[in-house]
């Protein structure tokens, strides 16, 4: 039948239609003697569907959409002046709003319930108000409210108003109808006024939960229809689309070839009606309408399980009954497994904190939360608790930082392997000549080009070590602000007080390599005997020697000791230094914890907002769904 009713649950388009003709004809039986005792139109069908659409609009009524539930919803759209509101007039046996420019400026639910008592019941609500009315003030009480939500000018909202119509005889049905569409602002309207309708629209059209009805003119072409364009959008096919057609009497040419040619893909057909003309009564209107399809030349050639604003009604309580008994056993499954998912999470988040021991207790349990984590990273190599974040990986991460660090060392040497590196050995001798023994290098040449050499790359293993550090501030401060999440407060204290940590870390690996360099530039020789034959015998093994330096990796900065200061700053500096400065200080920020951040307050209030709704939706059908039969 539709995309919606398919998508809730299986049912054969043949199956649907059969079954929607076969009760249009056999309410076109009853026709006459309906229009004869002038009784509204009603349906047997209501007594069976009534406790479905209850459940539905209380549902709409909990707003369990705002948890993303979609509900089956009939839209109805249609462009300005094609005849909208006619048609839901003659629905619900009342008059709505009339007038130039937009008359519904706001998403309209009308909830129509056949009830037997002879005097009607209306109320409208909205802003969590209900404000009880009659049918001779309807039209006003309407236009009053919509002017409360939506302001007073001509502008639309999207904050829906429903209209609770409880009348005899009126079909059993929940409709939405949506502002008609206008290209050209008119009268006031905001220059924009057809974006915000099309916007309004497509968020009510857009779930497959959605049936459209597309009210569209007799008088016009179908396919220039901006609603039929749409509504084509999002049903291409038009599987959920169903289309009546207004103003038959005033256009009866070549409507019945428009309507079964079916140019415009309406795959839940059409219905053609007659809209109430001047002072008629809804009675009238319908003998009128009768009487035309019956007898006139053309229209009458049109089937009957397609004219009439009866058959429209029971069209629409078959299909909207349909897709509620299909969609729902699929929307109490969401709202068991969002319901459940709800708990849940609020099950994890932090339970308040009402005393000072209790937040001393929770701060040193996330203290030691920390500490086995980043030994887990940074001591063994493990990343289990963070396999998508590679830079959480700290065992590889640190291989490559030495991996660039021996290949700047390298670099660096290979520089130094030019026609430059001569000329400077020349240079630095030919400075140093003085009155001394020919062939002997001078110990200030040697000195100086040992110095030179040694300052080249002296920042290097300054830069690799302050980098290492910052990479391990980032993983530690990663690993503190996830366990203490929830504490806004202990958030702040902690980081400024691993900051300072790290910053006595750096400034001491700082100060060590800077020390070790600065040791290398004093280094001297001999000339002693001894040590030529040693030089000398080393020379004879130098390619070997080469080959071995080459391939040792990490020059220049003892990176085992590196290990161990990182070792010894996760093991016991970092819970010393922090509960030194959090605990021992007493500047409030243990006691902050008893305060819950503003995000911690909004996230557990919507969590309990969404698990009162959720449940009280979960009720709603448990109540129902025993009733439910898979044959309407």
């Amino acid at each position: 039948m539709s995309v919606a009713l398919k998508h809730c649950g299986s049912v054969s388009e043949e199956e649907t239609w059969s079954s929607s003709e076969n009760q249009a004809e056999s309410l076109e039986e009853k026709h006459q003697e309906v229009v004869v005792s002038h009784v509204p139109i009603v349906s047997s069908f209501n007594d069976r569907i009534r406790p479905l659409l209850d459940a539905v609009d209380k549902l709409r009524h909990l707003q369990v959409m705002k948890e993303g539930i979609q509900l089956p919803t009939i839209v109805v759209v249609g462009d300005q002046s094609s005849g909208k509101s006619s048609v839901l007039e003659s629905l619900a046996g009342i008059s709505l709003p009339r007038g130039q420019g937009i008359c519904t400026r706001v998403p309209l639910i009308m909830r129509l319930q056949h009830h037997t008592a002879p005097e009607p019941e209306l109320s409208l609500e909205f802003s969590g108000k209900t404000v009880p009315t009659s049918e001779a003030e309807i039209a006003d009480a309407i236009t009053l409210a919509t002017d409360e939500i939506a302001g007073s000018g001509k502008g639309i909202s999207n904050t829906p108003l429903t209209l609770v119509v409880k009348k005899k005889g009126v079909p059993d049905l929940t409709m939405v109808d949506l502002p008609g569409i206008t290209r050209v602002p008119v009268h006031d309207q905001p220059e924009n006024i057809y974006e915000q309708i099309a916007d309004t629209i497509m968020e009510y059209i857009r779930p497959e939960e959605s049936i459209i009805l597309n009210v569209l003119s007799a008088t016009v072409d179908f396919t220039t229809c901006e609603s039929i364009r749409m509504s084509q959008k999002v049903d291409k096919n038009g599987e959920r689309t169903l289309a009546v057609v207004t103003k038959a009497d005033r256009a009866p040419e070549g409507l019945l070839e428009k309507v079964t040619a079916d140019d415009v893909n309406i795959g839940l057909g059409y219905v053609c009606v007659r809209n109430r003309i001047g002072d008629e009564s809804y009675k009238e209107a319908r003998k009128v309408e009768a009487d035309l399809f019956e007898t006139h030349s053309l229209l009458s050639k049109i089937h009957k399980s397609m004219v009439g604003i009866p058959v429209l009604a029971q069209k629409l309580v078959h299909i909207q009954a349909t897709i509620i008994a299909r969609c729902l056993p699929e929307i109490v499954r969401k709202i068991n497994e969002k319901l459940n998912a709800s708990i849940s999470e609020l099950k994890r988040m932090p339970k308040t904190l009402s005393t000072v021991g209790e937040a001393l207790a929770t701060f040193m349990g996330i203290v030691g939360s920390a500490k086995e984590s980043l030994n887990k990273i940074i001591v063994r190599g493990e990343y289990d608790e963070y396999l998508d974040d590679q830079n959480m990986h700290c065992a590889a991460r640190l291989a490559e930082m030495l991996n660039q660090y021996s290949g700047e060392l390298h670099s660096l040497s290979a520089d130094d392997l030019t026609a430059n590196f001569m000329r400077s050995e020349i240079q630095v001798l030919e400075e140093s000549k003085g009155i001394q023994l020919p062939n002997f290098l001078p110990r200030t040449a040697f000195l100086a080009i040992l110095q030179k050499k040694v300052e080249k790359v002296s920042h290097i293993p300054v830069d690799f070590a302050e980098k290492v550090w910052t990479y391990i501030e980032g993983v530690i401060m990663s690993v503190l602000m996830h366990r203490s999440e929830n504490y806004h407060q202990l958030q702040l204290s902690t980081r400024r007080e691993v900051y300072n940590l790290m910053e006595k870390m750096k400034e001491r690996s700082r100060n060590w390599v800077t020390e070790i360099v600065q040791m290398e530039k004093l280094t001297d020789y001999t000339s002693d005997p001894a040590y030529l034959n040693d030089w000398n015998g080393l020379m004879a093994q130098q390619q070997k020697f080469m080959d071995a330096l080459e391939n040792r990796p990490g020059r220049g900065c003892n990176c085992r000791s590196e290990g161990f200061c990182a070792r010894n700053l996760v093991n016991k500096e970092m819970e010393e230094e922090i509960v030194k400065e959090l605990v021992g200080k007493h500047d409030g920020a243990i006691e902050g914890m008893l305060e819950e951040s503003s995000a911690v307050i909004a996230k557990r209030e919507k969590l309990n907002v969404s698990i009162k709704v959720l449940s009280e939706s979960k009720n709603v059908l448990a109540n129902i769904m025993d009733k439910i039969t898979t044959n309407i």
